[in-house]
């Protein structure tokens, strides 16, 4: 039971008031939620300290006790609040042998990256591991993983999306099938298990502290987590004071880039797909005032056209739409449109968005109407890619060249077609364009394309 608090902070009321006193111990220790000193107040889960953040309510301490709005979501933590923690004591149960189960091969660059890895696992250092979409990043950090388990070290990799994490599940059990882990996320049936692998949201790393010799975060510039203080908080108090962090992302900010090229930050960067092929490059297509077009003379449009072109070859596609609003008026313009075809749309909130991905994969639908919910985390065999309003605020040059990503990342079908729809080039989308032209060249440099 003591193994349920190791390398944990959390409330009485997420262990149980009853465990709690059982767990009774000398190393058990507690400390306020929330710390208030000379006008300044910040919360010790989340990192909060904006004043602004914080409110007032009446509490079962007899006190009007402030509280966190910050991490409302993971459980009210109040004045009177106290977190409870146990050191981590990385006392696991042993691994039946091989370790890793995973019989695949990794390409050059992949192999490469995954020393890389190793070496900073060994040293404790961070490590960027800058790959474009397709790379096969999973893949890359079996080895070390492997690596990590066998040295008794406790392994975290944790993604900012449900999705994500619900992907790789499988994946993981499938290279890891002797190792016992616990996939953590909001909404999760299943009660917390102390395990020497964790899979986790990254919104999950609040509830540790000072758990893992080795924390590896996926996808970093996705949301949440992009430009998210509280998580980058969390990351930092999750992991030990001497451990190995490594962000995997396809697309870092530009500080991030600054600290590669300053070398201050280890990276390994592979600008090609493991099947040897290059990215796919956009094409820029004009299509003035796309929004009063597709919806009030839809036969005219540049986007229809070219709609009912790849329907007419047999191509199935993934078509982007900037906000749900349009999305739902454009679905219904293309069932008038596309009647014969079969196709729906998705979102975020859509309750049945895991039936209607995996519809697409199963080549059940001619195409599928998105928002950006689809820029990341799903991969489609052969798809191409079109991308209505693309000069939209909401397309940064990170979701686009996410989004261009979707497209070629099969053996079996390496090419694909990406098409950027557009009332004027916004810098994003320049930026993603050179960006992909840019990993192409630096793999064509290094002899990695076919």
């Amino acid at each position: 039971m003591r193994k349920l608090l190791y390398g944990r902070a959390v409330t009485q009321e997420e262990i149980g008031r009853d465990r709690l006193n059982l767990l009774a111990a000398e190393d058990l220790e507690s400390f306020p939620a929330l710390r208030n000193t000379n006008h300044t107040i910040q919360c010790l889960r989340c990192g909060n300290d904006r004043r602004s953040d914080f409110s007032n309510i009446p509490c079962s301490c007899g006190e009007n006790c402030i509280y966190c709005l910050s991490c409302m979501q993971m459980g009210q933590l109040r004045l009177c609040t106290k977190l409870w923690h146990l050191e981590e004591k990385n006392d696991f149960s042993h691994i039946k042998n091989p370790v890793l189960t995973w019989q695949g091969a990794l390409s050059p660059q992949q192999a490469e990256a995954s020393q890389a890895i190793i070496y900073s696992i060994k040293n404790n250092e961070k490590r960027l591991i800058w790959a474009v979409a397709g790379a096969g990043k999973t893949e890359m950090l079996f080895e070390g993983i492997a690596y990590a388990l066998n040295k008794k070290k406790r392994v975290c990799l944790a993604s900012p999306r449900i999705d994500v994490c619900l992907e790789l599940m499988p994946r993981l059990k499938q290279a890891f099938a002797n190792v016992d882990f616990i996939t953590l996320y909001g909404g999760m049936t299943e009660g917390y298990r102390y395990t020497q692998m964790v899979l986790a949201t990254t919104h999950q790393l609040l509830r540790f502290k000072d758990a893992f010799d080795v924390l590896i975060i996926d996808e970093i510039d996705a949301f949440p987590y992009r430009d998210n203080k509280s998580l980058y908080y969390a990351t930092e108090r999750a992991r030990k004071k001497s451990s190995t962090l490594i962000y995997l992302t396809a697309t870092p900010d530009q500080k991030m880039q600054d600290s590669v090229k300053q070398e201050k930050l280890a990276a390994s960067i592979l600008p090609a797909r493991y099947h040897g092929h290059a990215l796919p490059e956009p094409r820029l297509v004009w299509s003035g005032n796309w929004s009063r077009q597709v919806l009030k003379y839809p036969q005219k449009s540049k986007i229809i056209k070219i709609m009912q072109e790849k329907l007419d070859k047999k191509c199935k596609f993934l078509v982007f739409v900037p906000n749900i609003k349009w999305m739902h008026q454009f679905e219904e313009i293309c069932k008038n449109i596309f009647s014969t075809h079969i196709f729906t749309s998705v979102y975020s909130q859509d309750s049945k968005r895991k039936e209607k991905v995996m519809a697409m994969r199963e080549d059940k639908l001619d195409f599928l109407i998105t928002t950006t919910i689809l820029e990341r985390g799903v991969t489609f065999k052969n798809i191409d890619v079109l991308v209505i309003g693309s000069e939209e605020r909401i397309y940064t040059e990170s979701a686009l060249v996410q989004i261009a990503g979707r497209a070629g990342r099969s053996a079996e079908y390496p090419k694909g077609d990406v098409i950027f729809f557009h009332y004027g080039q916004s810098k994003a989308m320049k930026s993603s364009v050179r960006q992909i032209r840019q990993m192409n060249d630096l793999a064509r440099k290094r002899g990695l394309i076919n």
